[in-house]
């Protein structure tokens, strides 16, 4: 049997909203079910937020605000901590509800997801004692200037169903860090452990109304999120045609923006690398989280001295992963999301096999997994650089493989599409993928390895794949409103200046 989280009806008796720090049902008069995609059958079935919930969210989170925002930063950061210790108490609950709602190998959700998130909030409780500005010093002769960060406000959230958990930490974790107050929109879908981490924070006595969570439909909840006259900031997380649809609302209010959308990282093997390496990297960073992962590895291009060894030790590999129910431990892969999303991954591959190769794959499977929404690890050759395989985001396990020549045309391929959120190079020599590092056009480049992340470290993408970052100090750029602040040393009433204006 696939993972399902206990007792979630009674858990949630009282609603899927948690506005001004209590639970409450939604008010769109809609229900919406959480399936478990590895059954098909329902974990859960609630009703949807509506318009009027998020006006309600945005009210308790500006409540909220002055208390939150004047806190020390010391107040700020032991509220993080005790955050994280109630999320490490919960962790088992959080990995059954992941695991539950999306179909993800407890694995993934053991070693991965549920840690991440803890050593996230770990990070953040260190880091929110670190808002620095610049020292006060005189520039100018007269005066003495310094800088100051200080919160937005209200900041407006909307998270993807791929890593609900993971997401609402990065979401939420820096902007209260920084001060501010939060309402964060989860996937309908997956809403599940975005509301265990409102409740973790309440456990852990941050004030009512600093983490709102409304969960509802993007076309009304989503639109009327991000166009809140409330809200200082929308952060969006999601496809780049949707985030091109938030910029737009966000914008004619005039309010910042933070976009991580939609990516095509390349996988780009030099001719000298290692063989191995390279075949068990592009597998793991292909099939992580079943393909669900923006920065997952989607287009190998590789020098053609290796390219038929690479192209068979893939496609040997792919074969022998296990696919199948996620709360075995023994799964290497469990279901995408849902069978509309698999539908629409499988209808990729139907139609790449007009001009290119399945190798392996590419075939919804039947007998015991044919009630879930399962999609077997895909490899694909013989693809053209301007074919919807190569340039469209699939979001699934479905990895592209060509070759290369010189390392000019390595390079300009990887770049060759909108995206830029992530890539990775391979190789021995450190002058070659120095080069690439300098060249790739990504918000993030890894070096003889792909997908690993840390706290510590920015993530964030160029171009189509958005802007600002998650994670790490960096981003406390996307939170804090940076105040000039200059004082006057002369204590003269009639300043030099003033002979601009009039004479003295």
């Amino acid at each position: 049997m696939a993972v399902q989280l206990p007792d979630a009806a009674a858990k949630y008796a009282e609603g899927t909203q948690f506005i001004g720090g209590r639970a409450r049902p939604g008010t769109s008069g809609r229900r919406q079910p959480v399936i478990d995609p590895a059954s098909g059958k329902p974990v859960l079935e609630y009703e949807l937020a509506g318009p009027a919930d998020v006006d309600d969210a945005v009210a308790a989170a500006e409540g909220a605000l002055p208390q939150w925002a004047t806190a020390t930063p010391a107040d700020r950061s032991e509220a993080l901590y005790r955050l994280t210790s109630a999320l490490r108490e919960m962790s088992p609950d959080l990995v059954a509800a992941e695991s539950a709602q999306c179909g993800k190998p407890v694995r993934l959700c053991e070693e991965f997801d549920v840690p991440g998130s803890i050593d996230n909030a770990a990070f953040f409780a260190g880091a929110a004692r670190r808002l620095d500005g610049m020292a006060a010093a005189e520039y100018s002769p007269d005066h003495t200037s310094s800088v100051r960060r200080e919160p937005l406000g209200v900041v407006g959230s909307i998270a993807p169903w791929n890593y609900p958990l993971q997401m609402a930490a990065w979401k939420i974790l820096p902007a209260i860090a920084a001060g501010n107050t939060v309402v964060l929109k989860p996937s309908e879908l997956t809403p599940l452990t975005a509301l265990m981490f409102a409740e973790a924070a309440r456990e852990a006595g941050l004030p009512d109304g600093v983490v709102n969570i409304v969960t509802g439909a993007g076309p009304d909840v989503g639109e009327h999120l991000a166009g809140h006259p409330g809200l200082a900031m929308i952060s969006f997380t999601g496809s780049t045609p949707v985030g091109r649809r938030v910029a737009r609302r966000a914008t004619e209010g005039g309010k910042r923006l933070h976009l991580e959308l939609g990516g095509k990282a390349p996988f780009v093997v030099f001719d000298d690398a290692d063989l191995e390496a390279t075949v068990h990297g592009a597998v793991a960073g292909a099939l992580i989280n079943s393909g669900q992962d923006c920065t997952a590895a989607t287009r190998a291009y590789v020098q053609r001295p290796l390219y038929e060894a690479f192209v068979a030790g893939v496609a040997d590999l792919m074969a022998s992963l296990t696919v199948g129910d996620p709360a075995d431990p023994a799964t290497d892969l469990g279901p995408l999301v849902s069978h509309r999303h698999r539908d629409r991954v499988a209808a990729f591959v139907d139609r790449a096999r007009a001009h290119a190769t399945v190798v392996t794959g590419g075939r919804v499977p039947g007998g015991d997994l044919a009630a879930g929404a399962y999609y077997p690890p895909t490899l694909i050759t013989g693809a053209a650089q301007d074919s919807e395989i190569v340039q469209q985001e699939v979001f699934g396990p479905v990895l592209t493989v060509l070759p290369f020549d010189t390392d000019d045309e390595g390079l300009a391929l990887a770049n060759d599409t909108p995206y830029g959120l992530a890539a990775s190079v391979w190789s021995r020599d450190v002058y070659r993928t120095g080069r690439a590092t300098r060249e790739l056009r990504a918000g993030c480049v890894w070096v003889n390895d792909h997908i690993p992340i840390i706290s510590e470290m920015p993530h964030g993408g160029y171009r189509a794949s958005g802007y600002g970052k998650d994670m790490s100090a960096y981003s406390f750029e996307e939170y804090t409103q940076v105040k000039h602040v200059m004082s006057d040393n002369t204590a003269v009433a009639r300043k030099e200046w003033h002979r601009t204006v009039f004479a003295l």
